[in-house]
């Protein structure tokens, strides 16, 4: 009889992929194993006509996949690290971290090359509140509608002319084989990526020395040591995908570098903070640019989030946007806060 492993998945397409590329793997590892894939519907998928941020965005798209594995239904789980929340329920753990994609924000556009080709009040779709609160900043003069559901459908949308550009994950576009819909790559400098952006994450039962034996060849160090840092920064500030959190760590000059932030939908506030130094410190890293991050007053604008209600958060930057395109003195090609230097961690280098 053969031996057995039991992947649970979202059923979406990038998700799916995942869950095949990983199965794939383990297969050419493990000569004679036999993958199951077992699709599952989470209560994100069902949840398309409101913003993720306030319908409880902490775990929206796992809960139902940990529950197959605490059932016995599923032996593990595999995940966009962005999507995975900092704690896990008791007797799961998250095993191993694969090889990092692209972790940059990709600009789609049937019309318009970059960012900064835009015109002035233009519509772009996203629903992700950091970066919202990040494309506020630069360009405050732009019109930002809510976008949700898959890639297909975000992409369709676009074609259908109800946006003139929007922003998605460019590893989820080429993971799907949809790098030619990409027509830039948005710096970190100017859209600093999700937590675990890029990153996919395996999640299983803690005892089980079978399961972590089969899928131990598959961690990828480096992206674990970069995700690590950035999850930590997460857990500090008590983060979900329900905020405007962003946090990118890369490897240096033989170190690690995380840069953190967090802001106002519309733009009105926004934080940033770094620190450098060992791989074997990032979880302590992650922790140094939180607490920047909340010397600086991140801790109020995320409780202030908490209880907002969605309809004026789009509002607002819609109210923001009309005042600037009136503006003749605001400009819309840089970002307000160039120039500005990131608030250093404590106990950090100062960074080139």
């Amino acid at each position: 009889m053969p031996e057995i492993i039991r992947i649970a998945t979202r059923k979406s397409a990038l998700a799916m992929w995942q869950a095949e590329h990983v199965a794939d793997r383990l297969r050419r590892l493990h000569p004679g194993l036999e993958v199951q894939i077992i699709g599952m519907t989470t209560r994100g998928d069902k949840i398309l006509d409101a913003p993720l941020a306030k319908v409880g965005g902490k775990g929206l798209f796992v809960k139902e996949l940990e529950q197959g594995m605490l059932d016995g239904e599923a032996d593990i789980a595999v995940h966009s690290m962005k999507d995975v929340p900092v704690d896990f329920p008791d007797g799961l753990h998250l095993a191993c971290i694969l090889e990092r994609e692209d972790p940059r924000d990709a600009f789609v556009s049937n019309q318009y090359a970059a960012l900064d080709e835009l015109p002035q009040g233009a519509c772009v779709g996203t629903s992700s509140l950091r970066r919202q609160c990040q494309l506020a900043v630069r360009r405050p003069d732009l019109r930002i509608e809510p976008l949700r559901g898959n890639v297909n459908t975000r992409l369709r949308k676009l074609d259908e002319g109800v946006y003139d550009a929007i922003i998605l994950a460019a590893a989820g576009l080429i993971r799907l084989e949809f790098s030619a819909r990409i027509r830039s790559f948005i710096a970190p400098e100017d859209s600093l990526p999700a937590i675990g952006q890029g990153a996919i994450g395996i999640e299983c039962r803690v005892d089980d020395a079978r399961v972590h034996a089969l899928i131990a060849p598959l961690h990828h160090a480096p992206t674990a040591e970069r995700v690590t840092a950035e999850r930590a920064l997460n857990a500090r500030l008590n983060g979900g995908c329900q905020v405007p959190i962003a946090g990118h760590a890369i490897h240096r000059d033989g170190e690690l570098y995380l840069r953190g932030l967090v802001g106002m939908p519309d733009g009105s506030a926004l934080m940033r903070a770094e620190a450098s130094g060992p791989a074997a410190a990032a979880e302590r890293m992650g922790r140094e640019v939180g607490e920047a991050l909340l010397a600086q007053g991140a801790d109020e604008v995320l409780a202030a989030l908490a209880h907002a209600p969605a309809e004026p958060l789009a509002e607002q930057v819609a109210e923001r946007a009309d005042s600037q395109a009136e503006d003749p003195a605001t400009k819309r090609s840089a970002d307000a806060s160039e120039g500005q230097p990131s608030q250093q961690a404590p106990g950090s280098r100062s960074q080139p």
